[in-house]
């Protein structure tokens, strides 16, 4: 898959943008503070209507303005598609595909298939649980795009239950909330056992290319490995009825406690992933130079697995190389050479390994230039 071109209007600092690209690898360099980034956050909005670096949209709007646009031309498989999102300070998002407007804007995702590593996945090491729970979900989204709709459905269930949780004050619940309870819990469960098993099969998945790239960029001998935990989960089964079986029991169990606290205590909301080298947790234990390897093992492997499913996603490194040694620099660069299209964004051109020259575009201010 390949981008064609990109065109921005009032995003972020762009007030216009227009850019062609190529095949191959594309090099847009600038200093910090033109909106390299920002041109990345687009392209990555398009493929999952997120940002992979605030929770809202609203910072995604230029101020003193209410819309924001991101016109996407691309091509999979030799046919082409074009994208248009139309970002809204005051009312809903609209997204038109191929210049017809969409019943839901989520039914686009999936189709701009994107991978972006930047600095800020170092917190998928580092970082809160809730970091690699929508990094798994993101990987999910694009490898079985039906599950954008799964979390939606589990996320409304689960904000419902809460609700109701809430609105006990710690009180005995009386018997028509009792019943409206279990029936949050029903729908608790049994989307949420969807969910846990569709994050389950992703990590068998991604396991055997995170170990892979886990030795070839550190260069390393300990072994990286990838492991689902859910705390509430007392067997390793893989089936959606034994696992909602499990998460309707931790609900029933806990619900006392819920009620006090009220919130719902169990659930893919409370997961993580584990990342270990060797007998380690990475977490507390990994040096930062580790800890940059095994971050961008865990992109690797999702392009790794996304290209096995359907063939390359776009391979987006913003502002990567600055921070990784000479090594790891050349390693990442022979690992990568062979995707269908690259895009880097760098501060200085000097940071990217010769194996991966190509289209370079200079950013200034107002100004693109293509060499």
């Amino acid at each position: 898959m390949r981008i064609n071109a990109l065109a921005l209007h009032h995003f972020r600092n762009h007030s216009e943008l227009f850019i062609n690209f190529q095949s191959g690898v594309t090099t847009i360099v600038g200093r910090n503070g033109l909106g390299k980034t920002n041109i990345i956050e687009a392209i990555n909005y398009a493929a999952t209507l997120n940002s992979h670096r605030v929770s809202t949209d609203e910072p995604l709007i230029q101020n003193a303005f209410n819309h924001a646009q991101i016109d996407v031309s691309a091509t999979k498989h030799d046919r082409n598609a074009r994208i248009k999102i139309e970002l809204n300070r005051n009312g809903q998002n609209v997204a038109l595909l191929n210049q017809a407007k969409v019943r839901r804007p989520r039914d686009i995702v999936g189709l701009l298939q994107v991978v972006v590593f930047s600095p800020e996945d170092l917190e998928l090491v580092k970082g809160d649980p809730a970091v690699r729970r929508k990094f798994i979900d993101t990987f999910l989204m694009l490898h079985t795009p039906r599950v954008a709709d799964l979390k939606q459905q589990y996320d409304r269930a689960l904000k419902q239950r809460n609700t109701l949780l809430k609105s006990a004050g710690r009180r005995q619940l009386s018997e028509s909330a009792l019943q409206t309870l279990e029936v949050w819990d029903e729908q608790v469960s049994n989307y949420g056992a969807q969910l846990v098993a569709q994050r389950m099969n992703a990590v068998k998945l991604l396991n055997p290319h995170v170990k892979n790239f886990g030795e070839v960029i550190s260069g390393g001998t300990e072994s990286l490995n990838l492991t689902y935990h859910s705390p509430w989960k007392s067997t390793n089964s893989e089936s959606v009825e034994e696992i909602k079986n499990e998460l309707l029991s931790a609900l029933i169990t806990r619900r006392s406690e819920e009620i006090d606290r009220a919130i719902t205590l169990s659930g893919p909301h409370r997961d993580d992933l584990t990342l270990s080298l060797g007998d380690n947790p990475v977490k507390g234990y990994a040096s930062h130079g580790q800890s940059w390897s095994v971050a961008i093992a865990l992109r690797l492997a999702t392009f790794q697995a996304l290209r096995e499913h359907d063939g390359d996603p776009i391979l987006i490194l913003d502002d990567v190389f600055a921070e990784l040694d000479e090594h790891r620099r050349d390693r990442l660069a022979s690992v990568i050479v062979d995707a269908e299209q690259t895009i880097i964004t760098v501060a200085d051109s000097k940071d990217v390994p010769a194996a991966l020259h190509g289209q370079v575009i200079e950013l200034e201010h107002g100004t693109i230039n293509v060499e």
